[in-house]
């Protein structure tokens, strides 16, 4: 909106012509109106006339933060149909009427009632009215003006953040960005210089420096080394009215860290170090630890180690700590101190990350010395191989040499050995050894056949410790011998065919034969002399380890003979000689013309209705089976015989003997008699138990007799102990139970069955006091009573 700036100060213009009764309509702009034609009200004629805006307004200021004791004067209000005689009342409306600005209804000054701070709210818009004040009508349309805060410098710059946090390399040139701190004013920056903001250093320097404009905080000394110093605190100031005295400021802290960057090369901290390690040390095993410092931190303090030169580049290997950073230097190889008990080794120590612009501080690596010590230990023998392969012939006899095993102490004291067959690999003994010289002999004969090669382990202890003993296998290979003759292949048994032409083969023989001789088998066939002369057939020999049965005539007949047994004698070609006789089974048999077996039993055309042999096999086997059963069973009887009558299935102790033997009641006087118990001498001497057989025969032995008076307590006390004593007791333990009341109880007798001797009547009259369900018992009582009155 386009204005015009007065101080304090309200124009108004009055109006020479005359103008309607209605209220001009609303205007929105502050500007001077243009002349515009009104439409009169009440003339259909449409008359038009000019009018020009009775009041303008312009903006009002009013500065922040007021101090004094009075309203702050805003301004004035005046309309030019105002004649001073207190007829129009002024009316204020808007953003903070009747609170923060009042209005004088008659005169039409504006006041603001309280401070204001620009910061919170930088203008108001207020509407301003003059109405009638009898009638309350406007005599003035409503119009709008702004009141705009003046700003004053009552806000100190404020940074972003409390506390900044940096990092920059060190040795970094001067003028390296470290960071930008940025503080806001919230003064009006397009008043006056409140706002302006200029930076300064207050803490930090020579080291940092600061942009007055930008807040960009560089680096302003050159190498600052963070071995030396790594944490810097940078305070840096941020004034406004850029920066002129009475201008407000604030500040912040800006901590620096210097990052590190590979300036220092490592060091060892002595330049010769001294290890021992045993001769026995397996490869892998440490033998020490070197290392060198470096002054940087994180990737830049890494160190490779390696051996570069010296007299066990082969012999020793270094590698690296990953979390100590030290070298750690192992075996690679065996050692053996009498060969070699001293190495000198040269071993580096370097940066594997390396940064170009300070290689002119010199190489990033350190050289050092370590000297090994190699220590002698007690080893055990050694062998003169790693392992022995030994031959013999399969025909060799008891106690033959084969070879022989060497081992020594490889120590200087050089201890003798002796030698032992390790027998977990020799169960059968087959071999020995020597203990002195390590030769290794038979004990035992051996077959090809039966195993071919035999590993066992030889031991060499040294005498003078025991403890050191080595080991090696040896594998012994049996040479073959023939010693085996061939033999058929299988079990021959062929057939011929009655009407069978001279000449015929009826069946191809194959053999084999255990050994294996070096240039392959070679098998002859033929028949044997004594079947030669007369046989019904012959052998062909065919020259490849097979040979083939012949026929020799026109026709056989199977009533005269259907069984042919032909032996046939089978020889290798090796030395010496090795020859079987086999027999091959030919039986005559009825063919079909195409000479397919029918039948090869004679006795099935004499006894077409007899039985076979396999039936006749089969029928003795079942009686057989059937007498073995039987035998079996007589013989489980009589050995139930023997056991107890008490058997325990689970266990023998504490088990009840019970006969359930009833008895012939009282007229019965031969069941028990108790004057055997008064009288021992009434038992039988030859009495033995009745339970078992008796195994062995124990003589009765003989117990005192009892006295008359004595009483049946003590009789069976006694003999209680006799039998505790008795060797032919039962092995478990029985319980015996004597019915044995004894001499009386003060309670008396106990028994219902006294009852009935008694004459003393019972009356049962009670239970018919007992209610209806004992009523049928006291009628039965009841009625007793009275059959037995009457």
């Amino acid at each position: 909106m386009r204005t015009y700036r007065y101080f304090l100060l309200l124009f108004w213009v009055g109006q020479p012509y005359p103008t309607f009764s209605t209220p001009l309509s609303k205007r929105t702009s502050g500007l001077p109106a243009k002349e515009r034609a009104l439409e009169p009200s009440g003339n259909s004629n449409n008359e038009l006339s000019r009018s020009k805006r009775s009041w303008m307004w312009n903006q009002f200021f009013l500065l922040e933060e007021y101090t004094g004791s009075d309203y702050q004067y805003v301004g004035k209000l005046h309309s030019d149909q105002d004649r001073g005689d207190g007829s129009l009342k002024y009316i204020l409306s808007g953003d903070g009427a009747g609170d923060l600005f009042i209005i004088n209804e008659n005169t039409g000054d504006i006041q603001a009632t309280k401070r204001l701070d620009r910061e919170e709210k930088p203008g108001y818009i207020l509407r301003a009215q003059a109405v009638n004040r009898r009638t309350g009508r406007p005599v003035e349309p409503e119009s709008e003006f702004i009141i705009k805060i003046h700003d004053i410098n009552d806000n100190e710059p404020i940074f972003t953040k409390e506390v900044y946090t940096a990092t920059v390399p060190e040795m970094a040139d001067v003028g390296t960005f470290v960071v930008q701190v940025t503080a806001t004013d919230a003064d009006d920056p397009t008043y006056g210089n409140s706002a302006k903001v200029v930076y300064s250093i207050l803490q930090g320097q020579p080291y940092f420096s600061v942009e007055s404009e930008t807040g960009i905080i560089k680096t302003a000394l050159l190498n600052m080394d963070r071995e030396n110093r790594e944490q810097y605190q940078v305070v840096i100031q941020a004034k406004d009215m850029g920066g002129q005295m009475g201008g407000l400021s604030g500040t912040t802290t800006v901590n620096i860290t210097l990052t590190d960057v590979n300036d220092n090369p490592p060091r060892f901290p002595q330049s010769s170090y001294q290890f021992k390690t045993l001769e026995s040390s397996p490869p892998g095993t440490p033998i020490g630890r070197i290392k060198a410092s470096d002054a940087d931190v994180g990737e830049n303090a890494e160190i490779e180690y390696s051996i570069t030169e010296g007299e066990g580049l082969d012999m020793f290997d270094v590698i690296t700590d990953q979390d100590t950073q030290e070298g750690i230097i192992t075996v690679k190889k065996l050692l053996d101190f009498e060969k070699k008990n001293v190495y000198t080794l040269k071993v580096e120590a370097s940066n594997p990350h390396v940064e170009p612009r300070f290689l002119y501080l010199g190489p990033f690596k350190d050289s050092a010395t370590v000297r090994i010590t190699v220590e002698d230990v007690d080893e055990p023998p050694v062998f003169s191989k790693l392992a022995y392969v030994l031959q013999i012939r399969e025909d060799a006899q008891v106690n033959t040499t084969i070879g022989s095993v060497t081992a020594q102490d490889p120590d200087a004291a050089r201890n003798p050995v002796k030698y032992s067959v390790d027998r977990h690999t020799d169960m059968d003994r087959i071999f020995n050894i020597d203990s002195g010289n390590g030769s290794i002999f038979t004990s035992k004969l051996l077959d090809r056949e039966t195993l071919l090669w035999h590993n066992i382990t030889v031991i060499a202890t040294e005498i003078n410790n025991p403890k050191q003993s080595s080991r090696v296998p040896l594998y012994i290979k049996v040479l073959d011998v023939n010693d085996n003759a061939p033999e058929f292949a299988e079990f021959y048994e062929t057939f011929v065919c009655e009407k069978a032409k001279a000449d015929q083969l009826i069946q191809t023989l194959r053999a084999v034969d255990k050994d294996d001789p070096y240039s392959g088998h070679q098998f002859s066939f033929s028949l044997a002399p004594e079947a030669a002369s007369g046989s019904n057939f012959t052998i062909q020999d065919n020259k490849d380890n097979t040979a083939g049965i012949l026929t020799r005539k026109n026709g056989y007949n199977r009533q005269e003979m259907n069984i042919y047994l032909l032996p046939v004698v089978i020889s290798d070609n090796d030395y010496p000689v090795q020859s079987s006789t086999g027999t091959v089974t030919v039986r005559v048999c009825a063919c079909d013309p195409h000479g397919n077996m029918q039948s090869c039993h004679a006795e099935a055309l004499i006894h077409p209705t007899g039985l076979s042999t396999g039936a006749l096999v089969a029928i003795l086997l079942c009686i057989v089976t059937l007498l073995v059963t039987v035998v079996l069973f007589v013989a489980l009887r009589r050995q139930r015989k023997k056991e107890p009558l008490i058997i325990s299935k689970e266990d023998i102790r504490d088990n009840i003997v019970s006969y359930n033997d009833e008895g012939g009641g009282e007229e019965d006087t031969q069941a028990f008699d108790i004057g055997t118990l008064r009288n021992p001498e009434a038992i039988e001497d030859n009495k033995l138990r009745r339970d078992i057989v008796p195994e062995a025969l124990f003589l009765p032995r003989r117990t005192p007799a009892a006295r008359d008076n004595t009483d049946v307590r003590d009789f069976i006390n006694q003999r209680l102990k006799d039998n505790d004593a008795d060797p032919t007791a039962p092995p478990y333990d029985s319980l015996a139970t004597y019915a044995y009341e004894g001499t009386g109880s003060a309670a008396a007798s106990l028994s219902s069955l006294e009852s009935l001797a008694t004459d003393a009547d019972q009356d049962y009259d009670y239970l018919r006091d007992w209610g209806p369900r004992f009523k049928k018992l006291a009628d039965l009582y009841g009625g007793a009573d009275s059959d037995k009155d009457s």
